[in-house]
């Protein structure tokens, strides 16, 4: 598996020297904004020379229903955007978005948990970028990448239920959706009961990239994540989830997304809901 983030600066150097990788890195552009209309525009308006536009709504989610907002596509949605972009089995692949990164980690995590080990995030995104944009449309060759969902883990809600009450269970939505105090997306407010408030926020620095590996591991363990210790991650939707996932697969803990989230929990009347500030 390769490394899951890279810089800009690294970036930049693989595009400018082919030779200091095996190959040209498949450039997928994800920008999405929560609630918002589909950031396609922006793409438009310029992107990494050689990036292909990637609609997280249609091509790294499926239709909203009962599994959430934002279910899991079905792989052969999944295969026919990433041939589209040009992607093989084998590709170096670097994802990005506009910032914060959820919509990277997502279609970083998606990718990974259909096979492909070699994806990377561009870390800070668009917004750390210093090298040129351009609005020249890319036409790559198709690709023929073949997904093999479930090489990542992944938990419906039972398995949430449970992990939260034997193992560690992160709850990355802004801690007043947590506490219930609000909730402008679902219908329901709270938090699974036993999950633990770990904002995805907190987990990236002033400057939009991810916290050096040292710090990250001390906020984790200061949320009960230790060596052996399962763990998993929901947010709204499974999209914001993704890069809490990807922050502790750096420091060595491979954590399962629950891609229902709460939109999914909270759309069953029979499940528990706390409200404040502890887990209850």
């Amino acid at each position: 598996m390769t490394a899951a983030i890279i810089s800009p600066d690294e970036l930049a150097a693989v595009l400018a020297d082919p030779h200091t990788d095996a190959e040209p890195p498949v450039l997928l552009d994800v920008r999405w904004n929560l609630g918002g209309p589909p950031r396609r525009e922006e793409y438009g308006r310029g992107h990494l020379p050689g990036a292909v536009w990637i609609d997280l709504e249609t091509e790294l989610a499926g239709p909203p229903g009962a599994a959430g907002r934002h279910p899991l596509p079905d792989p052969d949605v999944l295969r026919d955007a990433m041939r589209r972009a040009g992607v093989d089995d084998d590709s170096h692949v670097v994802v990005h978005d506009g910032g914060p990164g959820w919509a990277a980690a997502r279609a970083w995590w998606l990718l990974r948990h259909a096979g492909h080990e070699r994806v990377r995030v561009l870390d800070g995104g668009l917004a750390r970028w210093k090298g040129p944009l351009t609005t020249e449309v890319p036409d790559p060759r198709p690709g023929t990448f073949t997904p093999r969902f479930g090489a990542m883990p992944v938990l419906d809600a039972d398995a949430a239920a449970r992990l939260a009450r034997d193992g560690i269970l992160l709850d990355a939505r802004a801690p007043e959706r947590y506490r219930g105090d609000t909730e402008p997306i679902d219908p329901v407010a709270g938090h699974i009961p036993g999950a633990r408030s770990a904002p995805t926020t907190s987990a990236v620095g002033s400057d939009g990239a991810l916290l050096p590996a040292d710090e990250l591991a001390a906020r984790f363990t200061a949320l009960g994540v230790t060596p052996g210790t399962g763990t998993g991650v929901y947010c709204g939707s499974g999209v914001s989830a993704a890069q809490q996932v990807l922050a502790l697969s750096l420091i060595g803990v491979r954590a399962a997304l629950y891609p229902g989230s709460w939109s999914e929990w909270c759309a069953d009347p029979a499940r528990p809901v706390a409200v404040g500030p502890d887990p209850g």
